[in-house]
């Protein structure tokens, strides 16, 4: 359903399952998104459940059409942040977009998996036997996160490449001491095989996701 003037009402509650459930309703009016809210409350209060004080929220969907200012401008769904970004239309244009990208708290997850990989320590395997191990995840991660504002997944991957780096520091005598070198070794492997890292067949220069650290 469209947004007309940009206003959606975030539910989130109990389900009966016992599994969260998270409505995101899209509204024309602030108006209709109380009544929503209401209406929604006083159906769970009818299965014995209440809405959540704080998680619960009208959102405005603040965008290059609807400049107004309130409280409640961008709200996480599913792993995604939604909120006013800057975005280029096919013209060149720059506009403000209401759009969304993966969250804050899912960034942090996905560079905290990576660390719990520990790379540096597993100097007895190739790089070829790393990527098989972990390249399934990475995938994953960049098939469900990557489908809106991919660059916002950049940083993680970039942590990832720093692991590599400091894989290879460790794994080769001439690269030992020396981070920066095994950074640019990295890169070399990246530009060389793209393939063998999902991460590095992003939409970015070849070799300039293991180069920026």
């Amino acid at each position: 359903m469209p947004l007309i003037d940009g206003w959606r009402s975030s539910i989130r509650s109990g389900g009966l399952s016992g599994t969260p459930m998270m409505p995101s309703v899209p509204c024309r009016t602030e108006q209709q998104a109380q009544e929503v809210r209401a209406a929604i409350a006083a159906r769970l209060k009818d299965c014995g459940l209440e809405l959540h004080p704080e998680k619960t929220k009208i959102v405005y969907c603040k965008d290059e059409d609807r400049r107004r200012t309130y409280p409640n401008e961008k709200f996480d769904f599913l792993g995604y942040t939604f909120r006013p970004r800057r975005s280029k239309s096919r013209f060149g244009k720059y506009f403000i977009n209401f759009s969304p990208a993966v969250s804050d708290k899912a960034v942090k997850a996905i560079r905290e998996e990576i660390r719990s990989w520990d790379l540096h320590l597993r100097s007895d395997k190739r790089i070829e036997d790393l990527s098989r191990m972990f390249n399934p995840k990475i995938r994953g991660w960049l098939q469900y996160y990557g489908r809106f504002y991919r660059s916002a997944l950049y940083p993680p991957m970039r942590q990832l490449d720093r692991s590599l780096a400091r894989w290879a520091e460790r794994k080769y005598k001439k690269l030992r001491g020396h981070l920066r070198r095994a950074t640019h070794w990295v890169a070399r492997i990246s530009r060389r095989d793209p393939k063998l890292w999902a991460h590095w067949q992003m939409g970015v220069r070849r070799g300039s996701m293991a180069g920026a650290v």
